[in-house]
């Protein structure tokens, strides 16, 4: 019933903004996203480092999807097999470095237990509602095929500003 409300209060704000595009929350081609805390602490998923909350079944399907994906992808580390995310975790954040390798891939089985009861349990907005593109509501973005590899792309302003402080940050977090 929620969201049904929500839906209304999107539509009829949109109404008023006869210029801007609107985006169905299950529409394939955007993953769309609400600025939010997780639940769980997170160190290695590189997902649950960001504040980037899935809002819609269409974008816990496209994250659910990608980090299988990434956890398919093997890299040999100290003489042992890991999955992609510990692989890029470790490259990505020096803090990780020196901790033992069986610690990492214990810590990241559980870190991908949690973050996907976490996902699966989300309030998602109404499949059947829309948002203007532009909109300081929700980050979206656009997904869009290149090659074999799917890339999101900002899609209006706030989330781009978003995106942009999101990488300075994980920069920081490197020294």
């Amino acid at each position: 019933m929620e969201n049904n409300k929500k839906n209304s209060t999107y539509q009829k704000n949109s109404q008023d903004s006869a210029n801007s595009e609107m985006i169905y929350f299950n529409d394939i081609n955007y993953a769309i996203y609400k600025i939010g805390n997780w639940k769980n602490s997170y160190k290695i998923n590189l997902i649950g480092i960001s504040n980037e909350i899935p809002a819609t079944e269409v974008t816990k399907d496209h994250v659910l999807f990608n980090m299988n994906e990434i956890r398919k992808s093997t890299f040999e580390v100290e003489g042992k097999k890991v999955n992609g995310i510990v692989g890029l975790s470790i490259q990505l954040n020096k803090d990780l470095q020196g901790i033992a390798m069986d610690d990492l891939i214990k810590e990241e089985k559980q870190e991908y237990e949690n973050i996907v009861d976490e996902i699966n349990s989300l309030d998602f907005e109404d499949s059947n509602g829309a948002i203007e593109l532009e909109n300081d509501e929700f980050l979206m973005y656009k997904l869009e095929k290149d090659h074999h590899v799917t890339k999101a792309k900002p899609a209006n302003a706030v989330t781009m500003k978003h995106h942009s402080e999101e990488i300075q940050r994980l920069k920081n977090m490197n020294g």
